[in-house]
């Protein structure tokens, strides 16, 4: 286990490599590799750990009766997934987790996490603050995500989406984290529609795009 590498996580934030050796011991903690597409959780199953990504990514996947799937998630290296599952006892997963490409993924048991050892160790009650942060910052996002895609209109959604990069970047020019297909699985729409709108959008003045970067610009007084 690389302690160096966990240090640098947001669930390891604060730290140090010989307290996150303890800590490891005191979580149960083990490593399992898994090669690209291999499913790391499915479906159905429970789960009492959770997973962290040492090195690789992996993607949340859901499948639909007809057959159909689509990726709802993405955990990077230094992510984790499954918290949500592993804290409610029995709750069986409503999707699966697979490999993104050759992963490791370091395991550690939530209730042994959540239960601070008979010391009391600063550094374990850190760890405690360091997931609940994590926690909050993801229903953040997935509650930003409810806002952009809670408009009707294909364009109400996308000038929800820019004006809330706008505001995060302070600045009415910015570059956004996902390229054309990845905004639209974000947004929860088709691709080409998305496309065509974005074209729409910049031939009323709205904005002004390349790839990834934006421009907005005030609202035109004709529309």
């Amino acid at each position: 286990m690389n302690e160096f590498l966990l240090s640098n996580t947001n669930l390891f934030h604060g730290i140090n490599e010989d307290e996150i050796k303890h800590l490891l011991v005191c979580l149960g903690a083990h490593e399992q590799s898994y090669d690209k597409n291999e499913t790391i959780l499915r479906a159905g199953s429970t789960v009492q750990e959770i997973g962290l990504v040492e090195s690789g990514s992996v993607n949340i996947i859901v499948n639909f009766y007809w057959g159909t799937s689509r990726i709802f998630g993405h955990a990077s290296q230094g992510e984790i997934f499954a918290e949500n599952y592993a804290a409610i006892p029995g709750k069986e997963l409503l999707c699966d987790v697979v490999a993104a490409q050759p992963s490791t993924i370091l395991f550690l048991n939530l209730n042994k996490l959540l239960t601070t050892c008979q010391k009391g160790c600063a550094f374990h009650n850190r760890l405690i603050h360091n997931l609940l942060s994590i926690q909050a910052r993801k229903c953040l996002n997935m509650s930003l995500r409810m806002m952009h895609t809670a408009p009707k209109s294909l364009r109400e959604k996308l000038l929800s989406y820019l004006s809330e990069q706008a505001m995060v970047h302070g600045s009415t020019h910015f570059s956004i984290p996902y390229d054309r297909q990845q905004l639209a699985d974000y947004l929860g729409v088709d691709r080409s529609a998305m496309s065509a709108e974005l074209s729409r959008m910049k031939k009323d003045g709205l904005i002004s795009c390349h790839k990834n970067e934006f421009i907005l610009h005030e609202m035109p007084d004709h529309l």
